[in-house]
């Protein structure tokens, strides 16, 4: 919510093509921490996500990462836990093997990962049971936790944890030289299966995942890490920034504004982000973030931006964008018992063989080829062509090249639960491919 209105419930913050990459193209969180990793390391990427943010990952990433999948929110602990169940049961890792934990939305330089990748050796060589990354400050910010450690060298054991402080107490922390605790863990992977079998009493993936929605939701810091005795910290002096509100994304995104602006010469510090497909002209703002997509238009002071949490909580709807496996949809119209969609499909994809109970849909193709199935039946289609799915028939589009069309849902209870999910060999096999 607090990247409203680019982000939503389905299209969370991680996604948001804000940045760019070497070759000036716009790359999100998701992109940018993923290429960082691989530039330093090839260590094997294990994403933990909920349900809703799989396809998303997969349109981005494709099938370069596995994904651990947690049924519902529990915070980082369960996620970290079953993350880690996943790892041993499932993917076979040995007990052995060094796992880093990292969260995806630090704004950082390729140095923070040549530190991550350093603590590989630390776990191996240590006889600490973690080893954590914690950030050298360049503020006593009241925003962050902080790690006590028992002397300001460059690898320290950890004296102690403390929390969110007042400003002149974080002044007497940066004294002590602490350091920003910034949500890095590192250990072998025996260890924290030990610990979480020992914490929960399940002790396998698949006990975990059957009675994920029964634990407790709590942090990995107080579940695990403040309960630990034997922990060393790894000192981390480079540029980090946690992007979790617009005020800090204005500092960090590539461009001043993106999509169709313009901005006058008298404005000034104004970032502005237009996903709609109309010109937006911007006069005389100082400070300010603009925002504007299908789901809403945010215009905020900088420093306000990151107070509207509370208000974005009673205005928000269903998402009118979101980013799927097979490619993207926007919804361009809604009306009481009818919705317009803008669907576009990549080459060599293709939706879910699914019906709906309680709405008829109208595709048109705008441009491409591809296959319409519909009740098993193939239809070959391409631009001008409109096929029509009555409620109750079962039916998919296959993409034989990039394919752009419109789909008018047509009932009076459009939702995005109304959806079954059918197995189709055609559609598994293009999968397979």
């Amino acid at each position: 919510m607090r990247l409203w209105p680019l982000s939503n419930d389905v299209q969370s913050k991680q996604f948001i093509r804000l940045f760019k990459n070497e070759d000036n193209n716009y790359e999100s969180m998701l992109q940018r921490v993923y290429r960082q990793i691989t530039s330093v390391s090839d260590a094997r990427i294990t994403i933990a996500t909920s349900r809703t943010q799989v396809s998303a990952i997969k349109n981005q990433l494709g099938n370069k990462v596995s994904i651990c999948i947690e049924p519902c929110r529990r915070d980082t602990f369960p996620a970290i836990a079953l993350a880690s169940e996943y790892l041993h049961d499932v993917m076979k890792e040995d007990r052995d093997e060094c796992i880093i934990v990292c969260p995806v939305d630090p704004y950082v330089e390729n140095s923070y990962y040549e530190c991550v990748r350093s603590l590989e050796s630390l776990v191996r060589e240590s006889d600490a049971d973690l080893t954590l990354m914690g950030i050298e400050p360049d503020c006593p910010s009241e925003k962050y936790g902080y790690i006590i450690p028992e002397k300001k060298a460059a690898l320290s054991r950890v004296k102690e944890f403390r929390e969110k402080p007042d400003r002149d107490t974080a002044v007497e922390y940066l004294k002590e030289g602490a350091l920003w605790n910034a949500g890095v863990f590192a250990f072998k992977l025996g260890y924290i299966v030990d610990k979480v079998r020992e914490i929960t009493g399940l002790s396998s993936y698949d006990e975990l995942l059957d009675k994920y929605d029964t634990l407790n939701k709590i942090s990995f810091d107080y579940a695990v890490v403040e309960k630990e005795k034997s922990i060393q910290v790894v000192r981390y002096s480079g540029q980090w920034k946690d992007v979790g509100t617009w005020n800090m994304m204005t500092e960090v995104m590539a461009d001043a504004s993106k999509g169709d602006v313009t901005l006058d010469e008298t404005c000034e510090n104004t970032q502005v982000v237009n996903e709609l497909g109309i010109p937006l002209l911007v006069m005389g703002c100082h400070n300010m973030v603009i925002a504007a997509s299908g789901d809403g238009i945010l215009v905020s002071d900088k420093e306000r931006s990151s107070y509207m949490k509370p208000y974005v909580e009673k205005i928000t709807g269903a998402a009118h964008y979101a980013e799927k496996s097979w490619g993207t949809y926007t919804v361009i119209d809604t009306e009481p018992d009818a919705m317009t969609v803008k669907i576009k499909v990549f080459a060599g994809k293709q939706m879910n063989y699914h019906s709906h109970l309680h709405r008829d849909e109208v595709w048109t193709i705008i441009s491409g080829s591809g296959r319409f199935i519909l009740d098993g039946k193939e239809i070959f289609v391409e631009s001008g062509d409109t096929v029509t799915a009555r409620a109750g028939m079962k039916h998919t589009i296959i993409a034989d090249t990039n394919m752009s069309l419109i789909e008018v849902q047509i009932g009076k209870d459009i939702s995005r639960k109304d959806k079954i999910v059918y197995e189709h060999e055609q559609c598994r096999a293009e999968n397979d491919k």
